[in-house]
């Protein structure tokens, strides 16, 4: 007794393990997590340095060059990118692909002890390395409060109300805000009149440092009780700021502050990022999730906490939602679950009408405690239900059933010929068990390399590999043992009743008698058969320069993103009138949902695969949502030619939100070397090759344009002889325009820089340098400050030094028009030889990024999994049949799956991208396993004392069925993910190269047996 009889017989196992798949599958699905992308770790860390004042070459070598050496010692590093800008060093570290999760905890760790040693090594004035590696976090919902006729002060009270009952809710992981403005303390101290009391200001400052510091009075022991001492004398509110005395002034007179300056609380004057919603100044409340929940659920209770806080909500103040993962995960979710029931009745439609109502609703109900017990291991594995698990089970659907199908069909035959039920069973599994084994676990290995891809892309798509292996290796369990069980309920335990001396022959059926003709004429004519189907071969090959090539697809999300670059050295507030008016366009335009803007850096990461832009006064980025995708084009249309046409001297982008991990531009073209003068004049001809190609936009570099600044001229001798140095001169300047921390004011758990500055009144120009005083400790009295100062001069400097790998880089990137019928691949391959032909000087190279090599990483990481699979494919096939020759007769077969997949690409007008590569791989495995499954029923015949060719033509024929259910079942599976974007490529590529694989398995495959080992041709009518 083998294992289906011991599943036949032991009705109360049987029984149990179906409920336990059953149950156990439909509580699993239950409390799966649900997300809108699979989860991928971010292998960035960012290391900031501030050296105040200094210009962006003295950062960069003074200090970006220091901390790029220290980091460069530790042994995880990948690449190492630098932004050098005024008074700011900001390192990109990325870590090797083959780090993960578990491992980047340390490595953080690490690498801030790496960064702390050397900052001793810093210049005087920088300020000590920050380390920031927290870029995991993803604000699925993002929450815009705005009140048109309320302060900033209002709404950020509110907003921090929200905040701190939001985290209380579970499953919230992180609660962040953005777009808050910082809130200060403004002393506006009167030049003439401190001039008129001759009061250094130094001493203000340090009255006010003073004042306001927490200092321990110690303590003093009283009759046994030690008592601790508490000055008074603290400043409680910023009125009492005005009412401080100034200490040192000369004469008996006292002098308060309020005498010589006035003080009042606001805001900064110029803010570091500004966030509006529908054309009203916003704060941004981000919802990050836990790792693993369902973000459907977590959702609900975010809806649910805010509807019961709606009573403290200030009447005319707003909560909107600008983007909610929730619903487009429930939308997402909803549409795939659909797709998979449509998927799963379009199965067991095709199998109720080839194989029968009894066999179609058995196969059917195997398939379906398949697909729950494949939930229960995904729920033991964490694997969320997210894009690319629930399309994993949408393509596994076909090839779930092969087994199945093999075992009924063998049951069928055995029972058409006498057998009983039990003895059917038996003799098919034992038969059939280990090649379908071997071929299950060949079709695994094939989507291997993407599970064992360890960049961002193979992390993206690793779960098509676990849910895959999970779903196809529990088909072959349910198929061994469940299946005999349940075909002895529905067929009976009783075989078919013969007559003496009858033998019915199962493929005596129309269909099989012109199957029976078509293979003995391909047969009979070996080598007229093989050299067509090379010659398709060659021609598929050829063709397949005509097909389109893609990485990622766009998402179908109804949201599109214009990033807006003004003119290098634009102030904030300038770059904030530019966007307003882009904003109120926006809002005017048909179908438009909302428009909300960011400006000075990029809106918070409210997905995986969006990279925000870092700080930038002259940056901006406006999203855009439409009523449907069906719109999206049209609205990005209408805004474009507006935007370019309104506003000729910004840069602008227009882009739509990606699905898999997505780059800067997808065209990019580095630049390597020491001069950036060298660097601007090679970056300016590729830019012109760029713009003269039809079909670029968003042609720009990395370096932007050179801006102004004004140079004192500090006169050193005459300094001297005042007592004043070149830091007072910088400390005047910024205290008459933009304003000098003195000090910190304390509230409650609120601490408030106090800003000393010119009042508006006295407020220093451009035009009257001339007229500003400096404090003279030599004297004790203010000079004019053209004393010290011998003019001014206009000066140029490079405002961004971008360093790659420690080389000056400048990176020249352009996009493909979505307006033009054309993908970044082809445009890509235009430029190209035109770039590489510009003559570099020596010291200079060339690198290529963007999409192409995004695309080369992750095919470069797949592939390098890819000799070690199929070395295990073909293993296993000479494992099966303890011979070579016979499973080289399949694997010849391979690569003609070419030719499907060229046709289906061309014929369906889909591009071939990741995904596509992903399904090709998919399809090795299915041909290899058709093939297994055909050469095993050769084996067994030969073996039964059958001539070879009758054997070869005879086992061939018993699979039709079989192979033709199994990719009539997995064609028709994928059909309705062949108008997702994300998967019609890998569907268009399973759908046409399965139905050629499956005519090689049943055509050529028996004509390259007979031609391998020589045999005879005969006429299958005398047999």
């Amino acid at each position: 007794m083998n294992i289906a009889g011991y599943f036949v017989k032991n009705t109360v196992i049987s029984w149990m393990f179906t409920l336990i798949l059953l149950i156990g599958g439909l509580m699993a699905f239950t409390g799966l997590g649900q997300l809108e992308d699979p989860p991928f770790t971010i292998k960035d860390a960012v290391v900031v340095t501030l050296y105040p004042g200094a210009t962006p070459t003295e950062v960069e070598e003074e200090v970006t060059y220091l901390v790029e050496k220290a980091i460069q010692e530790l042994p995880y590093i990948d690449k190492i990118k630098s932004l050098s800008t005024s008074g700011m060093s900001q390192i990109n570290v990325t870590m090797k692909n083959h780090y993960g999760p578990n491992e980047l905890p340390q490595i953080w760790d690490e690498l801030r002890r790496k960064v702390n040693d050397m900052a001793s090594s810093l210049p005087p004035g920088a300020n000590p390395p920050m380390v920031n590696d927290d870029f995991g976090d993803v604000y699925g919902i993002m929450l815009m409060v705005s009140g048109e006729d309320y302060s900033y002060r209002d709404i950020s009270d509110y907003v921090d109300y929200i905040k701190r009952e939001l985290e209380l809710i579970p499953g919230v992981g992180k609660v962040s805000l953005a777009g808050k403005q910082q809130e200060q303390v403004f002393v506006e101290m009167s030049l003439n009149k401190a001039s008129s009391s001759n009061i250094d200001p130094q001493l203000i400052a340090n009255l006010l440092n003073s004042q306001n510091m927490v200092s321990d009075a110690g303590n003093i022991q009283v009759a046994g009780d030690n008592l601790k001492i508490r000055t008074s004398g603290g400043i409680r509110s910023v009125q009492e700021l005005e009412e401080l005395i100034i200490p040192g002034t000369e004469g008996d007179k006292l002098i308060y502050l309020k005498d010589v300056a006035t003080v009042s609380r606001g805001f900064q004057n110029i803010p570091t990022n500004l966030l509006s919603f529908n054309q009203h100044s916003a704060i941004n409340i981000g919802i990050a999730f836990s790792s693993g929940v369902n973000v459907v659920e977590v959702g609900k209770l975010v809806d649910a906490k805010l509807a019961s806080l709606e009573s403290a909500r200030p009447a005319g103040m707003q909560i909107e939602t600008m983007y909610n993962q929730p619903n487009e995960v429930d939308r997402s979710v909803s549409s795939f679950v659909w797709n998979l029931i449509a998927a799963v009745v379009i199965v067991i439609g095709v199998l109720l009408v080839f194989m029968g109502l009894k066999s179609g609703i058995l196969i059917g109900l195997i398939l379906f405690l398949t697909c729950l017990g494949t939930f229960m291991l995904m729920l033991q594995a964490e694997i969320e239900l997210q894009r690319i698990s629930l399309g994993a089970l949408i393509i596994a659907l076909g090839m779930l059933v092969d087994n199945a199908i093999v075992v009924v069909e063998g049951i069928l035959i055995g029972r058409q010929r006498g057998q009983t039920t039990l003895e059917a069973s038996q003799a098919i599994v034992k038969q059939t068990m280990w090649p379908l084994l071997g071929a299950t676990v060949i079709a695994i290995t094939a989507f291997a390399p993407i599970g064992l891809s360890p960049d961002a892309t193979g992390e993206f798509a690793g779960s098509l590999f676990w849910v895959l292996l999970f779903s196809l290796f529990l088909s072959w369990v349910t198929a061994i043992t469940i299946t005999p069980f349940f075909a002895q309920i529905f067929f009976g335990a009783q075989g078919e009743q013969q007559q003496v001396g009858e033998a019915k022959d199962p493929y005596a059926g129309a269909f099989f008698v012109y199957y029976k003709a078509l293979l003995n004429i391909c047969m009979k004519y070996r080598w007229v058969s093989t050299i067509a189907v090379i010659a398709t071969f060659v021609a598929s090959v050829a063709g397949f320069a005509l097909v389109k090539q893609s990485f990622f697809p766009p998402s179908t999300t109804p949201i599109f993103l214009v990033d807006i670059w003004m003119p290098e050295g634009t102030d904030i507030r300038e770059t904030s009138k530019v966007v307003e008016q882009m904003e109120a366009k926006a809002a005017s335009i048909d179908n438009v949902e909302f428009v909300s803007s960011t400006v000075g850096k990029g809106f918070p990461r409210f997905l995986l695969t969006y990279s925000p832009e870092k700080n930038f006064a002259s940056y901006a980025q406006i999203a855009i949502r439409t009523t449907s995708f069906d719109t999206l084009d049209k609205v990005m249309f209408t805004f474009r030619d507006y935007a370019e046409n309104t506003f000729a001297q910004t840069q602008l982008k227009f882009k739509r939100l990606e699905v898999g991990p997505s780059t800067d531009a997808k065209i990019e073209a580095r630049i390597s070397g020491p001069d950036p003068d060298v660097l601007r004049q090679i970056g300016a001809q590729v830019m012109a090759i760029f713009n003269a190609t039809p079909a670029t936009v968003n042609v720009r570099h990395d370096w932007r344009d050179r801006v102004k600044y004004i140079s004192p001229v500090f006169n050193e001798t005459q300094a001297r002889r005042l007592g004043i140095v070149k830091s007072q001169v910088d400390e005047t300047l910024k205290f008459a325009f933009t304003g000098v921390n003195i000090g910190v004011y304390r509230e409650g758990t609120t601490l408030l820089p106090i800003m000393a500055s010119l009042p508006a009144d006295e407020r220093v120009n451009i035009e009257s340098f001339e007229s500003l005083r400096i404090w003279s400790p030599a004297i004790g009295a203010y000079v004019p400050l053209q004393q010290v100062v011998d003019g001014f001069e206009v000066k140029f400097e490079d405002p961004i030094i971008q360093r790659r790998d420690r080389k000056r880089t400048l990176t020249v990137f352009a996009d493909a028009d979505f307006a033009y019928d054309i993908l970044p691949a082809a445009l890509f391959n235009q430029v190209k030889p035109q770039v590489e032909a510009i003559e570099l000087p020596t010291g200079y190279e060339l690198q290529w990024g963007g999409e192409y090599e995004s695309s080369n990483d992750a095919k470069e990481s797949l592939f390098a999994t890819l000799p070690l699979g199929f070395l295990f494919m073909f293993l296993i096939t000479v494992f099966l049949f303890n011979s070579v020759r016979k499973p080289l007769v399949i694997w010849c077969c391979v690569p003609l799956a070419i030719i499907g997949i060229t046709s289906g690409l061309i014929i369906l007008d889909k591009p071939f991208s990741f995904m596509a590569l992903l399904g090709m791989l998919s399809l090795s495995g299915m041909l290899l396993k058709n093939g297994i499954v055909l050469l095993d029923q050769i084996n067994t015949e030969i073996n039964e004392g059958k001539e070879v060719f009758q054997a070869v033509f005879e086992s061939t024929v018993s699979r039709v069925r079989p192979v033709c259910m199994a990719a009539v079942t997995t064609i028709l599976g994928v059909l309705p993910l062949i108008t997702d974007a994300f998967f019609e490529s890998l569907a268009a590529v399973v759908m046409f190269g399965l139905g050629v694989a499956t005519i090689l398995t049943l055509l050529i495959v028996p004509v390259f047996y007979i031609i391998f080992f020589k045999v005879k041709y005969r006429d299958y009518k005398t047999f």
